[in-house]
């Protein structure tokens, strides 16, 4: 069974930091393209950053480029998405998400992942 268990969000002020670590579990991690959504009321499911098996393979949206880093352990299963320099956009409730094996440029839509976390909540206060 297919397990991805989202942690470490959390209250934070503007300009602070948070690590956000998912845990998976249920399949071979290793060769899976993995990445973090975020979500907020109303709104669709934004891509934030992937990554591919090999750690250099990543993609950023425009508004994480520069300011989050997104890495993987693949001996422990484990997704991070180290952000920085947060803001009160960045508020949201954040998922670590799942698909294949991926060939071409890492995918940034929501349908082409499979599994999904239950979601952590980010909020930055101003």
């Amino acid at each position: 069974q297919v397990q991805l268990v989202e942690s470490g969000g959390g209250l934070v002020q503007v300009g602070g930091s948070l690590r956000l670590s998912c845990a998976a579990s249920g399949f071979t991690f290793g060769d899976y393209v993995v990445a973090w959504f975020r979500q907020t009321p109303g709104r669709e499911r934004e891509f934030v950053a992937a990554i591919r098996r090999s750690s250099y393979d990543t993609s950023y949206s425009d508004s994480a480029k520069g300011r989050f880093t997104i890495s993987r352990d693949n001996a422990n299963n484990v997704l991070y998405l180290q952000m920085n320099n947060l803001k009160p956009d960045d508020t949201a409730v954040y998922y670590c998400a799942a698909t294949g094996s991926w060939l071409g440029p890492l995918p940034t839509s929501s349908w082409t992942y499979h599994h999904w976390g239950q979601g952590t909540q980010v909020t930055v206060s101003s």
